[in-house]
C-alpha cells in the first residue's frame, strides 16, 4: 500500500477538556485522545500525483482532492444515557473543534485532526458533526473568510470523469454517531490514545457496479441523494494505537 505523509492545512489543534478537575497535577500522565483522518488507500493507482483512479466498462472517475469540514467531537460515557449537546454535567464531554477543514489525504496517509485531554472513563460512542459553515455564525463568518469556497458547502471533491473536470459540492449538515466497540477504555497514566476516522470516497460515487458521474450529484441533481447515502454509509471510526490507518487487531 502505498501511502504519503502531508501536513494537515490547519494543523493540530491541543484542546484542554471542558471537566478542568480531571487533569491531576500529581506528576502522572494525563490520558488524552488524538483524532486522524483518512481515505484508505485501497483502490488508488500509482499515478505521479497519486489521485484515486476507479474504472468501470464505460467510464473512469479520477479523484484528486477531498475536502470536508468538521465541528465539535463529544463522547459518551459506558454508564450514562443522558449525555446531551451542550450540556455541564459532568457526564457528557463536548470539545470544541471548528469549524476545522479537513484534507483528506488521497493516497492514503493519515493527518492528525484533534488532540484533547479527556477523564479517565470508559466511552461507548463519539460524536462529531459534518458542518456547512454559514454567513449567520460569527465562528463561522471568521472560517469562511479564509475558506470562501465552503460557504455553504460541507464536502467538496474534484477531479475529472472521462476526462472532464468536475467540482462536487455537498451541504450535508448532521452530527454523526458513531458507537466504540470495543467501548473506548482511558485510563489514569496512560498515553495518547488514538482514534481514526476514515471516509471510503471510492464508493460515494457507485451505484451498483457503476460509476456516477460527479456532477449528477450536485444539489438539484438526478444522483444528489444516492451520493449523499453513500457518503453516510462509508464513515466509520476506530481505536489505532499505532496510527497506520487500520483497525487495530485487523494488521
Amino acid at each position: 500500500m502505498l501511502r504519503k505523509s502531508i501536513p494537515f492545512l490547519c494543523g493540530v489543534l491541543a484542546l484542554a477538556a471542558c471537566d478542568d478537575t480531571t487533569s491531576p497535577n500529581d506528576g502522572s500522565i494525563t490520558p488524552s485522545l488524538a483524532l486522524w483522518g483518512t481515505a484508505p488507500a485501497a483502490s488508488h493507482v500509482a499515478a505521479p500525483f497519486a489521485d484515486i483512479s476507479l474504472s468501470d466498462a464505460d467510464d473512469t472517475l479520477v479523484i484528486s482532492r477531498v475536502a470536508l469540514v468538521l465541528r465539535e467531537i463529544e463522547l459518551k460515557r459506558l454508564n450514562d444515557d443522558d449525555c446531551v449537546v451542550g450540556s455541564d454535567d459532568d457526564s457528557c464531554e463536548e470539545f470544541e473543534i471548528g469549524p476545522v477543514l479537513l484534507e483528506l489525504d488521497v493516497d492514503g496517509g493519515i493527518d492528525q485532526i484533534v488532540a484533547v485531554d479527556v477523564p479517565a472513563d470508559t466511552y461507548r460512542e463519539i460524536e462529531f458533526e459534518i458542518h456547512k459553515p454559514d454567513d449567520v455564525d460569527t465562528t463561522d463568518q471568521a472560517f469562511i473568510a479564509l475558506n470562501p469556497e465552503f460557504d455553504g458547502v460541507s464536502i467538496r471533491v474534484e477531479g475529472t470523469f472521462n476526462g472532464e473536470s468536475f467540482v462536487f459540492e455537498q451541504d450535508l449538515n448532521e452530527k454523526q454517531e458513531i458507537d466504540l466497540s470495543p467501548p473506548l477504555d482511558v485510563r489514569n497514566g496512560e498515553g495518547p490514545i488514538n482514534l481514526t476516522l476514515t471516509l471510503d470516497v471510492t464508493s460515494w460515487f457507485a451505484n451498483g457496479g457503476d460509476l456516477i458521474d460527479p456532477r449528477t450529484a450536485n444539489a438539484g441533481g438526478d444522483n444528489e441523494g444516492v451520493v449523499e447515502n453513500n457518503i453516510r454509509a462509508s464513515i466509520d471510526l476506530f481505536e489505532d494505537r499505532d496510527e497506520d490507518g487500520e483497525r487495530d487487531g485487523d494488521n
